[in-house]
């Protein structure tokens, strides 16, 4: 039993605690990923801001740079090569940084300046690719065919000799069929992106570990707490059983008592009265006395006295007719009794199951509803009485009601009547209780657990 109990406790236990651990780690990854999502919108907007302004700078640079060359283009004529030739020598002085330059290609794809990679001036590149698949001078082209505009890539850095992600800004000189751009790599937006995005992704994840420790803690705190819970329960369940089976024992130990002092005083003097009949009644016919036989009669009549006495016993131990007709029956046998014994009007309901109850529950309810009516006889002065038994929601009630003069529950609820009402129901674990009210009558309800 202690078994099944201990493991009813850890599924309950268990049951308000998994609700927790998934309404928390629902409401953390939920949390998590809006975070996730909202650093990741940062991180974009905030290299969005970077690249605005490298592309401000990029078209500073080339503004500045078209002014340069503005003075020499205007006054050329197509096909001045005395004039491209001062222009590619302005371009090729204008360097800014340590990987900043100007670059010109003419339609075809040839370089006509570069500054950093003299290699490359005079060579077609039109169809060049970067490591991505780009055409990136054809595409360079293009873009400043169109009016010139932002145009990102794979280029080497000059500083480095490596590969770099780099942004350019291009735009035509359309008098010598020019493209002329320069461009700014981008390798540092790209590891403060990454940069920033490791310090979320570290933030996260202790964020995460974080909410782990808590959630562990808490379900710690509350295992514990219902485990003190529990003991704290089972201790007073224990106490309450002691108590119970205490007023059992002195339960028993009163009805045994009240027994014998009933066959002491009651059935053992009428006993003794028999026999000192008879003996007295012997003495007289020895003496061929007449009055012998008046004591034989009176010894009949309390012989008599002392069968009722016996059969009025035997039936408060347990009545012939609860076993023999059943609890519907010996109540109503028990109820017409005391309405012809007082004259109290009486009113009974008796809803009983189709299945006779339980051997003990039947006797507790006769024996209540026994008690109640002998205190309504000896103090209610009660001029209507009323026995109702029915069943709801697994349980069988027994109440008994009346009119009369009512106590005050709080000083008689300790009455010997009461208390023996009180403590047959709960050794039956039932549930017991008494509404009463001076001069309003009494109402005395009991139920019982029924299958």
């Amino acid at each position: 039993m202690k078994r099944v109990t201990a493991s009813l406790k850890t599924k309950i236990l268990l049951l308000s605690i998994l609700p927790l651990v998934m309404v928390t780690v629902a409401v953390t990854m939920i949390s998590l990923t809006q975070a996730k999502h909202l650093s990741e919108q940062e991180i974009h907007t905030f290299e969005e801001n970077l690249l605005r302004s490298k592309r401000q700078e990029l078209q500073n640079y080339v503004e500045l740079a078209m002014n340069s060359i503005e003075h020499i283009v205007k006054d050329a004529q197509p096909g001045d090569t005395v004039a491209e030739e001062k222009v590619k020598n302005i371009l090729d002085g204008l360097t800014y940084g340590e990987d900043g330059y100007f670059f010109v290609y003419d339609r075809q794809g040839v370089n006509l300046v570069h500054p950093i990679q003299h290699e490359l001036i005079g060579q077609n590149l039109m169809d060049l690719k970067d490591e991505n698949g780009k055409m990136v001078i054809r595409d360079l082209i293009e873009v400043a065919k169109k009016g010139g505009g932002f145009y990102r890539y794979v280029w080497k850095k000059p500083s480095k000799g490596d590969l770099e992600d780099k942004l350019s800004y291009v735009v035509e000189i359309p008098k010598f069929n020019w493209m002329m751009g320069t461009g700014l790599y981008i390798d540092d937006i790209a590891k403060e992106v990454a940069s920033i995005r490791l310090k979320v992704t570290r933030n996260i994840r202790n964020t995460f570990f974080t909410v782990v420790v808590i959630l562990a803690g808490t379900i710690i705190v509350i295992a514990l707490v219902g485990i003190a819970i529990n003991m704290h329960a089972s201790q007073l369940a224990d106490k309450r059983l002691r108590e119970l089976a205490h007023s059992y024992v002195q339960f028993q130990v009163s009805q045994r008592r009240n027994f014998a002092r009933e066959l002491h005083d009651g059935i053992n003097q009428l006993m003794v009265s028999v026999k000192f009949r008879l003996e007295l009644a012997r003495d007289k016919l020895l003496k061929q006395d007449e009055s012998a036989a008046n004591d034989l009669n009176k010894g009949c009549d309390v012989l008599n006295m002392a069968i009722q006495e016996v059969r009025r016993i035997s039936h408060d131990l347990r009545p012939i007719q609860l076993d023999d007709l059943g609890l519907e029956s010996a109540l109503h046998s028990m109820i017409a009794e005391f309405s012809e014994r007082t004259g109290i009007q009486t009113n009974i309901r008796l809803e009983l199951p189709e299945q006779r109850l339980p051997d003990d529950i039947e006797i507790t309810m006769y024996r209540i509803a026994q008690e109640a009516l002998t205190n309504i006889e000896k103090h209610a002065e009660a001029t209507q009485v009323g026995l109702r038994i029915w069943s709801r929601e697994g349980y069988i009630w027994v109440e008994v009601t009346d009119d009369g003069k009512g106590f005050s529950p709080g000083k008689t609820a300790s009455g010997i009547g009461l208390l023996n009402m009180r403590e047959r129901t709960e050794l039956l674990s039932g549930r017991f209780g008494v509404k009463s009210k001076i001069g309003a009558g009494t109402r005395i309800r009991a139920g019982f657990t029924i299958l």
